[in-house]
């Protein structure tokens, strides 16, 4: 019995470390995730830019 127990004891500790292990990689996953949409987002802002340069040389060459 005392052997039973100690092996289900391990059995546990080696799930809660897996669940562990994928907790940290969906946090890695979602803050990868928060790193596209800022380069996606800074990407606008970039072409954004241009846009209004655009408008302005338009305007000016008018």
């Amino acid at each position: 019995m005392q052997m039973f127990t100690s092996k289900v004891n391990k059995l546990n500790l080696t799930q809660r470390e897996r669940g562990r292990e994928r907790e940290r990689e969906r946090e890695r996953e979602r803050e990868r995730e928060r790193e596209r949409e800022r380069e996606r987002e800074i990407e606008r802002e970039r072409e954004r830019g241009r846009e209004g340069q655009d408008r302005e040389r338009e305007l000016y060459l008018r």
